[in-house]
């Protein structure tokens, strides 16, 4: 579990460590939550939903970047949990990241049951690793203004 602010690089080392596991040949899906969950509710009949889970629980790793960016209905708390669950009940590596702290997971699944639950399992086997730093955008962003600046002076003389 990788757990930081915006713009400190999760979704980066998350792709890096998926790319890793492929190169080493394992199979691996990649989703950020938000598709996952979509993907999941759109499912219009049971078996369908069924068929779908199956997309996220039976790879040997899942990889899902962003949980706490959008907040989700009671519905895709349950669709997540119901995905952690398998995997977690499976033994499968799970591979998330999140830009809120587990304890403020209830702002994220408000009226959801099962947040405490989710959060239990996704923490029990983990590593989690904290990432405490300043988001690198707003820092690229003056960088490169000031690069343009210098080039637009250059072009004048």
């Amino acid at each position: 579990m990788l757990v930081g602010p915006n713009g400190v690089g999760k979704t980066m080392i998350l792709k890096n460590l998926t790319h890793q596991a492929v190169v080493r040949g394992h199979t691996v899906r990649f989703s950020t939550a938000s598709d996952m969950l979509a993907d999941l509710a759109a499912q219009e009949s049971s078996v369908a939903l069924a068929r779908r889970l199956r997309r996220y629980t039976v790879p040997p790793l899942l990889c899902i970047d962003g949980v706490g960016y959008l907040s989700y209905d009671s519905r895709y708390a349950d669709l997540l949990f119901e995905v952690v669950t398998r995997r977690y009940d499976a033994q499968k590596p799970l591979l998330l990241s999140t830009n809120k702290a587990f304890a403020d997971w209830g702002q994220v699944f408000p009226h959801a049951a099962c947040v405490v639950t989710l959060v239990d399992r996704l923490v029990h086997r983990a590593e989690v690793l904290e990432i405490e730093a300043e988001s690198y955008r707003p820092k690229e962003a003056k960088e490169l203004s000031a690069t343009r600046s210098k080039q637009r002076r250059a072009k004048k003389h």
